[in-house]
């Protein structure tokens, strides 16, 4: 599949689809869902290890490691996450921390070759996951580094090259429904790259702004980027006013008051620009409370990102981010979250629910 059948657009702080706002005519509890884009962080979806000493830690119960079974299982379960009310989610070309959190990566999980150039596996993969999610009408919020993994790239070069690489190839195939994450939380003191940090991140923003400038079937006409900061941060004047759309994280904030003071942060910095602000990571639950990160970022007319990883004893069922994944709503945790999403999100009322 070719083209763009889902197209996503940014009026003011609002995301629209198809000429249409997301969520449309949607209120929760008083909070107004029209136009948000409430997401989860499914960064494994094309995961691979090509390090032949860590690749075993990543065996399924029942099988050895398999990356087309990850994909697959991904596929299968994107059209579950859709009637739950989820229009979006985060991918990344060096996925992330298979472990949720810690310290030395000696996987290698890269899209990218040392030069630069994309594996033909892994964008296979990202294609079959794209061409899903515009035949379901939903967002991809496709990254592009990672800092677990960009040493994988020998040089700013290969960076630079790889930013190319990875944009043509949005672009060859039409795609509407894709924003791009340059990085993941820049700020983090691991990239080996000084482009990717958040001194100069914003030279890349603009560098897939330009290059994909009239090259896109949508109301802008290119590709919408931004790139992320770490929880609890909010983003240097430099990345607010390159960025079309705010990427925050809401790891460590243990307060859904701080969320919302994030948030209010960011509107009144002299850079803002009305953009839409998107939280597309956050390890924060408590879905059955009556205030959680997620209801303080919807209350302040922010998107909200689940991210879940697999905590210490538990098992196969538990995380989106812990490889191997099960991509079902198979945990107490996802349950709480799918199902405060399709109330908040109309979907428990359209039979939404499974």
């Amino acid at each position: 599949m070719r083209g763009g059948r889902t197209v996503v657009r940014i009026l003011g702080q609002a995301f629209e689809m198809n000429g249409r706002p997301t969520y449309a005519g949607q209120e929760y509890d008083g909070m107004r869902i029209e136009g948000l884009l409430m997401n989860a962080r499914l960064v494994q979806g094309i995961f691979d290890d090509l390090n032949p000493a860590t690749r075993s830690r990543w065996d399924y119960p029942d099988e050895g490691w398999d990356a087309e079974r990850n994909t697959r299982e991904f596929l299968a379960a994107m059209p579950v996450w859709k009637r739950h009310g989820l229009l979006a989610f985060t991918i990344n070309l060096q996925g992330g921390n298979p472990k949720g959190y810690g310290g030395d990566q000696p996987w290698h999980n890269s899209a990218f070759e040392a030069d630069g150039s994309l594996r033909a596996d892994y964008m296979a993969r990202l294609e079959r996951i794209i061409d899903r999610a515009n035949e379901l009408g939903m967002v991809v919020i496709l990254g592009y580094f990672y800092f677990g993994q960009d040493e994988r790239l020998a040089d700013e070069g290969a960076v630079l090259t790889g930013t190319d690489r990875a944009t043509d190839w949005v672009l060859v195939r039409g795609y509407g429904n894709v924003l791009v994450e340059i990085a993941n939380e820049v700020d983090f003191p691991r990239y080996e790259h000084a482009i990717l940090t958040e001194a100069r991140v914003h030279e890349l923003i603009k560098r897939v702004q330009q290059r994909s400038k009239g090259k896109v079937n949508s109301p802008a006409g290119r590709l919408l980027v931004s790139a992320s900061m770490r929880g609890a941060v909010t983003p240097p004047g430099s990345l607010l006013q390159a960025s079309d759309f705010l990427l925050l994280h809401g790891n460590g904030v243990e307060s859904p008051q701080f969320i919302r003071e994030m948030v209010d942060t960011c509107r009144g910095m002299g850079e803002y620009r009305g953009q839409p602000i998107v939280f597309n990571e956050d390890d924060h639950f408590d879905f059955d409370k009556p205030d959680n990160n997620m209801l303080a970022a919807v209350g302040r007319y922010a998107s909200w990102g689940y991210f879940d990883y697999r905590f210490a004893g538990e098992g196969y069922d538990e995380g989106y981010q812990s490889v191997p994944v099960n991509w079902g709503i198979s945990s107490r945790r996802k349950k709480g979250f799918f199902d405060l999403l399709a109330r908040m999100t109309g979907a428990a009322s359209e039979g939404g629910r499974p």
